[in-house]
């Protein structure tokens, strides 16, 4: 059982020319094992900033990050990243891709392989096992970097607009694939996105973070990611408290966007 710990986070970032810039102030949340968190906000307001620290990739300039009863220092084995553009192995095969992490652990082949073969009939992709990732559609690609994830067994599944760059339809197929692997697993998966309709989706726990300096304005406890999984996301789109919901966030994100602009207007 992990449960991830972030405890008064703040970062900063030092400027060449002497200032600051505040990217987040005294975030602290619990993470539950096996809760699927999806983050949004406008732009600037520290939520892919939040991820990188918790990857281990940014030291945060004050507080903590604690999973597993161990404050992280950098990046670990424990957590998986998924990025919006899948960061592969192009001239591998799907299957080495997959079966990358594994190997350099020195997992037998015959348990690796058997993984990985499980992992790729999951993810839909057994017929296309031994083509180049280069062969492969963007949709595809981001399934190789779910399998590549999976493969080496983390704890907590870190995801940095993973479909952001798919067009709808694919984008469609690949919100209900993470809603299955999330409810088959179990694992605990934080998702960064700039969709509402995404975040509403996929968040069974959704924050919403506010503009420089980044904190939480609103968390939201959802049904929606629940009802979809093996269900048409399109029926869940049609339950009243999605429509009513969506409109809720995105108002409240419309008016952070004025006062970043607002903001703007003054200092130029």
């Amino acid at each position: 059982m992990s449960e991830l710990l972030i405890n008064d986070i703040s970062m900063r970032f030092d400027l060449p020319n002497g200032t600051s810039i505040q990217a987040l102030k005294n975030v602290s949340l619990d993470i539950k094992t096996g809760e699927l968190l999806s983050v949004l906000g406008p732009s600037g307001c520290g939520k892919t900033t939040l991820l990188n620290i918790v990857a281990g990739f940014l030291a945060p300039s004050e507080g903590s990050i604690v999973l597993n009863d161990k404050v992280v220092l950098g990046p670990g084995a424990e957590r998986g990243m998924v990025f919006q553009q899948g960061a592969l192995f192009e001239w591998m095969s799907v299957r080495e891709n997959v079966s990358f992490g594994p190997d350099m652990k020195g997992i037998s082949r015959k348990e690796s392989s058997e993984n990985v073969e499980h992992l790729l009939d999951v993810v839909g992709l057994q017929d296309f096992k031994e083509k180049a990732v280069y062969e492969l559609s963007g949709g595809m690609q981001q399934r190789v970097a779910l399998a590549r994830c999976l493969a080496n067994d983390p704890d907590v599944i870190l995801m940095d607009e993973p479909l952001g760059a798919l067009d709808a339809l694919t984008r469609e197929k690949m919100q209900s694939l993470v809603l299955d692997l999330w409810k088959e697993t179990g694992k605990t998966i934080i998702l960064i996105t700039h969709s509402v309709e995404e975040a509403l989706l996929l968040g069974e726990r959704l924050l919403v973070m506010a503009p420089r300096p980044g904190r939480v304005h609103k968390e939201y406890r959802l049904p929606f990611a629940d009802l979809g999984v093996g269900n048409d996301l399109r029926e869940v789109k049609k339950h009243p408290d999605y429509s009513n919901t969506r409109e809720e966030i995105l108002e409240m994100i419309w008016n952070m966007e004025e006062e970043i602009m607002g903001r703007t207007d003054e200092s130029a």
